[in-house]
């Protein structure tokens, strides 16, 4: 079995509680995902199995779309309604949807961003989220981020009870981006502590919600035999490279590993990015121009050597 399953995944399970679901539903060890979500986020999360294994890296480095709520009046540890309440300052009155909307906006673009102690970002080879289980602070890296749509699709709600703010919102994102930071920041330029106390992944590496199945449902399709009509093929997971066509003559070539000249690919000029090379169909291979040799591209990755 190999493709790539477009997972719906419910609340209350982490990322690899799902492979480790899917292992044992689909008899197979080779799988695995391409992009991690929380435990409270539900969605979209793209599931590679057998030889799709090989173009995870692609769908982890893809563009994302999340729906959600930032509600502003108090900030947490974790910047999500899950953590714990460090800072609290009450709305005594509604913002204006103009208010708002220019906060998002400023948004739009590249942008900076503080990882979150609750992450799995890497500092001096441990995670970030260790450091918070052990009270420890750490200085935290500054990331760049591609925030190509920030919207508010909802009213805004104000109560005047718990002095807090609520809207939802939709957000295109590349790839690591922390929407709770998102939330979090969109508070601060409006002048108050804020927390992601929603969120849902609607779409990610091409897969969209309309796509996703369960877990239940997997099961389900396994069980009657109809599961390789919910997988969609490896090409799926390489649509953002340029897509180049070979020959039987180049293909005997390409299977072995060979360097070669740009010009055998039928190219009119040297790539200046990775290609994907097909043959009847199929892709086969990725290949990037080596800074070793002028005019000449390697194989990045061998996705297979027989069709």
């Amino acid at each position: 079995m190999e493709g790539l399953l477009p997972l719906w995944k419910e609340r209350g399970m982490t990322s690899h509680d799902c492979v480790f679901k899917l292992r044992k539903i689909l008899h197979t060890k080779k799988i695995g995902h391409g992009g991690t979500l929380d435990p409270d986020v539900d969605g979209v999360l793209p599931i590679c199995i057998g030889k799709a294994t090989k173009v995870i890296e692609y769908l982890t480095d893809s563009g994302k779309t999340y729906k959600g709520e930032i509600t502003l009046g108090y900030s947490t540890t974790t910047e999500d309604k899950s953590g714990e309440i460090v800072e609290q300052r009450a709305v005594t009155e509604v913002l204006t949807e103009d208010q708002i909307d220019e906060a998002m906006a400023a948004f739009v673009g590249e942008i900076t961003q503080i990882p979150p102690m609750y992450s799995a970002v890497k500092v001096n080879g441990r995670r970030l989220y260790e450091y918070a289980r052990n009270n420890e602070t750490v200085e935290r890296p500054v990331r760049k981020a591609q925030i190509y749509r920030f919207e508010r699709t909802s009213e805004i709600h104000w109560s005047k009870e718990a002095g807090t703010v609520s809207w939802r919102f939709e957000v295109e994102c590349g790839k690591g981006t922390y929407v709770r930071t998102l939330a979090v920041d969109t508070g601060s330029k409006l002048g108050y502590p804020a927390h992601m106390s929603d969120l849902t992944r609607t779409a990610s590496a091409g897969m969209n919600e309309s796509q996703a199945i369960t877990l239940a449902e997997v099961a389900s399709y396994m069980e009657n035999g109809t599961i390789e009509e919910y997988l969609l093929p490896i090409e799926t997971g390489v649509t953002k490279f340029k897509q180049v066509d070979i020959d039987d003559t180049v293909w005997q070539k390409v299977k072995n590993g060979m360097r070669l000249d740009y010009q055998v690919f039928g190219l009119s000029e040297m790539p200046s990015e990775e290609i994907a090379l097909f043959y009847q169909g199929k892709v086969v291979s990725i290949y990037q121009p080596n800074p070793k040799e002028k005019n000449k591209l390697k194989p990045s990755k061998v996705l297979r050597n027989e069709v």
